[in-house]
């Protein structure tokens, strides 16, 4: 019997698509890569995980784990492997207010678990552009960030407990809802952010927390980066902390929104050098309980705080929301981010961190240094600024891979340079196996081979992602 014949008997022929059928699932977002699969399979519970698993690793074939491939740096890239689709393993297990926890498969959309919490009166905090279509998988196995990170972590830090299917068929089952858990090694991590490397997450006990009751949300423009620095730590010490998002975009990237959105209202009379999206969070009632004048205290408090900047020359201009409508439409600019990016082509991608005070630092390098390696190219921004990640793209003049790979190099330096990250929340994938190569430290990456050679001796759990063969 053949591996497609011994799946069809497992799953059925309505779950076994031949990799001419792949469809979207045979590309990724950026347009940049497509491949062929052997073949998406569609198994419905962790038990047919398992099996397919086992016919693949007794046929010797390639497993690529694929939830919502909404990811950016090519780690679904599945050619002549078998691709296996968590679509349908799309239970919420268990909704558990009382501990707050949410027990959900792999399959499961951001948004329709951000639905379920809701209704509990709870929030899932793991919010970015992609929700509509990002699975929980995939944001574990990416250790997806978004615009949150700030208040509530990195989807590692909403993570509880895990349900992994191992190289050899085997369930490992560590799905407690404990916060502290020293019995042995921390296996739960190894896996959250590993890509599918290493075992492939059915499921998962995630974090829910209060739902804020109210939101202060607003546009603001400051003169440069320092006095962003100044209102975030004035915001953070005011709120106790409950500064939910603190977005950067810069000159450039409003004027390409403007492009890409001519029927878009301009937040303020003029562009500033640095217009900031900030949002604070609510959720005690003395907060959020509206005054006299119908306005929450949260909301009082971020206006005070803008005033007093305004009034010190650290803030230019700011417009706040009065309605749910209005801090919509301020995060419709920020969330047009990915489709802006995307926009042009040619283009280099990188999603680098830094520390919080070095984000102007790696803005003016970047701008003398990009020049140098290419005098025809545009950039991008748009940043978590928050938590110092920054989205930096560039639309080089020409093609040409070899100067991609300089621009990258060039970004790559800037990044060592200041004590950052080359990788802040997209992952590692394909596109940055090269750069781990380069900028990794050796014996981090001999640690990780060594690790991948216990869990999946035979290399066929999404090879060629992540960790670099030794001698790149």
């Amino acid at each position: 019997m053949s591996l497609i014949d011994a799946l069809t008997a497992a799953l059925g022929a309505a779950h076994v698509l031949p990799g001419s059928a792949a469809g979207p699932k045979a590309r990724d977002m950026t347009g940049k890569l497509a491949w062929t699969p052997l073949a998406v399979v569609r198994p419905a519970d962790t038990a047919e995980v398992a099996e397919c698993v086992r016919l693949c690793a007794a046929a010797g074939v390639a497993v690529v784990p694929v939830s919502g491939n909404t990811g950016l740096a090519g780690g679904t890239w599945a050619e002549g492997a078998v691709m296996l689709s968590l679509e349908r393993l799309n239970r919420i297990r268990d909704l558990r207010p009382a501990a707050r926890v949410a027990v959900v498969e792999a399959g499961v959309i951001l948004s329709r678990l951000h639905e379920a919490a809701e209704a509990v009166g709870l929030y899932f905090p793991l919010w970015f552009g992609a929700r509509g279509s990002a699975m929980v998988g995939g944001a574990l196995s990416t250790n997806a960030g978004g615009s949150n990170v700030l208040r509530y972590g990195n989807t590692r830090s909403l993570c509880l407990g895990l349900e992994v299917v191992l190289a050899d068929g085997r369930v490992m089952n560590l799905m407690g809802a404990l916060h502290k858990d020293n019995a042995g090694l921390d296996l739960k991590n190894l896996f959250i952010g590993a890509e599918g490397t290493l075992g492939i997450i059915t499921a998962a006990v995630l974090k829910l927390v209060p739902k804020p009751a109210a939101h202060a949300t607003a546009m603001v423009a400051v003169p440069g980066l320092p006095a962003a620095l100044d209102l975030l730590n004035r915001l953070q010490s005011a709120t106790g902390g409950a500064v939910e998002a603190f977005e950067y975009m810069p000159r450039s990237y409003m004027d390409r929104y403007a492009v890409c959105n001519p029927a878009a209202r301009e937040p303020f009379a003029e562009r500033h050098a640095v217009t900031l999206l900030v949002e604070v969070g609510a959720t005690a009632a003395r907060d959020a309980a509206p005054g006299p004048d119908g306005t929450p205290p949260v909301v009082t408090l971020l206006e005070e705080t803008l005033a007093a900047m305004m009034d010190e020359g650290l803030v230019a201009d700011a417009l706040v929301a009065r309605s749910e409508a209005q801090r919509m439409e301020m995060w419709a600019r920020r969330e047009a981010a990915a489709a802006i990016t995307l926009s042009r082509h040619p283009l280099v991608d990188n999603d680098v961190a830094v520390p919080l005070d070095r984000v102007d630092d790696f803005v003016r390098r970047m701008a003398e240094r990009l020049p140098r390696l290419d005098p025809g190219a545009e950039d991008i921004t748009v940043a978590h600024l928050g938590d110092g990640n920054l989205h930096y793209t560039v639309w080089p003049s020409s093609a040409d891979l070899a100067l991609h790979d300089r621009i990258r190099e060039g970004v790559e330096d800037v990044v060592a340079e200041l004590g950052g990250s080359f990788s802040a929340e997209h992952g590692v994938g394909l596109s940055k196996l090269p750069t781990m190569a380069r900028r990794k430290d050796p014996v981090a990456l001999d640690v990780m081979r060594a690790i991948k050679a216990a869990l999946d001796p035979h290399g066929l759990f999404n090879p060629g992602k992540v960790i670099p063969p030794r001698g790149t």
